[in-house]
């Protein structure tokens, strides 16, 4: 962070505190790691109980102690007066901040006391294969009782996210934010900052439907292949479905209308959602984020939902997009935000309008808010916006791809792609008709330039995430982002990214919408060397 001159700012570690009143837990590695992604490991399933990591630095894992640790169990949160059990980590929802510099080593143990086998994906970064947290494909699922200890270098500065990988455990509470922090100088100084991680929430509240956990008990489905085997897709007795189930299982979304009075905006899921929490509080309880005149304040909006796309935008103020998906683009002021599952975008928002406002999360199309308290310390106003008090700001200026220059240390390969597949996305489960895990894998060659082209058939928009690889997004400029998840807009949308071949595995391809995912809306990308 790049801090302004005379400043006394909190610390950084301060802003979980204040921003949800969730604690820290995690500490980072400061060894760096010599390997570089894709040289570090090789793919394949790995054992519960690793080996201990290197001796090179203390690291987070330290024999004897619980630093370090992650620990998925049951819990217990209260949602603004409603106590619910869901699954979490270390007995919080976000989990604890994980934070380091760019360069160094992530060592965090997973102990699961869970009564279903689960993982860790370190969703955006690119990391070694061995690591990536995809049951059955690059680890075994970490059974009941068991343990697995990730290590792991990153290379790469920026905003990311932790999450389970089994099922519909995302649905839950398994996540937390991952920030890496840069050692070169920001596109905007800033004085102090947050993380807004968005989310919808269903678990304990009464909302099932075939093939997704009820009240609390987790997740019964999901493929195989991304279950880890041991789980079933029965519904619960007495569930009701908010869709109708189509063929094969799969979820008939398309047919559902949305719900009476939804908000704005386009589809890209169709679950009903009776909360939707910022930093894991609902809109009756927001958390706050207080700041003080004449500062710059650093917003990392993550959209960690399963299955809704969220608009975000703060009354009185407008914000300036510094970075999508961690990397660095060229500054850009809009009004609003729109983030697909999956997606993060990094604002810059200058205090200059003395007040209690709302920072507003609206799902689109779907019923529901989210909120955050905006409050200057030197305010006279104390009492916070009405619940669903709607900023104008939600229908202002918004930035497309197009707008978003990349402008951080890599180059943009200027040559033609050596492979291209085109992908059409033939429904909320299939991929070209075919339905993973019964589906063709992607196969290339290391030190490609591929290409992967998109139509979206579907009528709800995929967010489309590649593990382990960032991507540049085609755009008429020529200038587009660097991202690891884009949003294809439905009806015959398109969509079309480039990434190098330089990370050697098998890697996941999926839409993020979790439910799309584990229906089958996902390929494998295979190295054939």
């Amino acid at each position: 962070m790049t801090r302004a001159a005379n400043d006394s700012s909190m610390p950084r570690r301060r802003f979980l505190g204040l921003a949800g009143g969730f604690g820290l837990g995690l500490a980072a590695g400061c060894a760096a790691d010599d390997a570089a992604p894709g040289t570090g490991a090789t793919a394949g399933p790995s054992s519960s109980a690793t080996a201990a990591p290197s001796p090179t630095g203390t690291g987070l894992l330290r024999p004897g102690t619980a630093a370090g640790t992650l620990a998925a169990s049951p819990i217990e949160i209260d949602l603004a007066g409603t106590v619910v059990t869901t699954w979490g980590y270390n007995g919080v929802v976000p989990g604890p901040e994980i934070r380091l510099k760019r360069g160094e080593t992530v060592r965090a143990r997973l102990t699961n006391a869970l009564p279903d086998e689960t993982t860790i994906h370190w969703h955006g970064v690119n990391l070694v294969n061995a690591m990536d947290g995809l049951p059955g494909l690059t680890q075994d699922p970490v059974r009941p009782g068991e343990l697995f200890e990730y290590e792991f270098r990153v290379p790469d500065a920026g905003s990311y996210m932790y999450h389970a990988h089994v099922g519909h455990q995302l649905d839950l509470g398994l996540y937390g934010p991952l920030i890496v922090d840069s050692d070169v100088d920001e596109p905007l100084a800033y004085d102090r900052e947050y993380t807004v991680m968005i989310d919808d929430w269903r678990d304990g509240l009464g909302v099932t439907e075939p093939g997704t956990h009820s009240g609390g008990h987790g997740p019964p489905g999901g493929i195989p292949f991304l279950r880890g085997g041991s789980s079933s897709r029965t519904a619960p007795a007495g569930a009701t479905p908010s869709v109708e189930a189509g063929p094969e299982g799969e979820e008939d979304e398309e047919e559902a209308e949305p719900e009476p009075g939804a908000n704005l905006g386009e589809r890209v899921g169709g679950r009903v959602y009776p909360m939707y929490l910022i930093n894991g509080r609902p809109a009756a309880d927001p958390p706050t984020l207080e700041v003080r005149s004449g500062e710059r304040v650093r917003l990392r909006l993550m959209n960690i939902g399963a299955d809704t796309g969220f608009l975000v935008a703060i009354a009185g103020h407008t914000m300036t997009i510094t970075h999508t998906d961690g990397m660095p683009v060229e500054p850009v002021e809009v009004e609003a935000v729109r983030l697909g599952m999956g997606e993060r975008y990094d604002v810059v928002v200058t205090a200059d309008n003395s007040g209690v406002w709302q920072l507003a999360a609206m799902p689109e199309a779907k019923r529901g808010f989210a909120r955050a308290v905006l409050r200057y310390t030197d305010a006279a106003a104390s009492i916070p916006p009405p619940v669903d008090e709607r900023p104008r700001e939600l229908t202002g200026r918004q930035a497309s791809y197009d707008e978003l220059h990349y402008a951080g240390e890599r180059t943009r390969p200027a040559t033609t792609p050596d492979r291209v597949f085109d992908l059409e996305l033939s429904s909320n489960s299939r991929i070209n008709d075919q339905r993973y895990p019964d589906a063709e894998p992607l196969e290339i060659e290391a030190g490609e330039l591929v290409r992967f082209r998109m139509v979206n058939q579907a009528t709800l928009a995929h967010p489309m995430h590649l593990h382990g690889h960032p991507f540049w997004v085609a755009t008429p400029s020529g200038r587009g982002p660097l991202k690891d998840t884009m949003l294809v807009p439905p009806d015959g949308g398109e969509g079309s990214f480039d990434f190098i071949a330089d990370n050697t595995g098998v890697w996941l391809f999926h839409c993020h919408n979790h439910y799309h995912m584990e229906n089958g809306l996902s390929r494998e990308v295979r190295y054939l060397t």
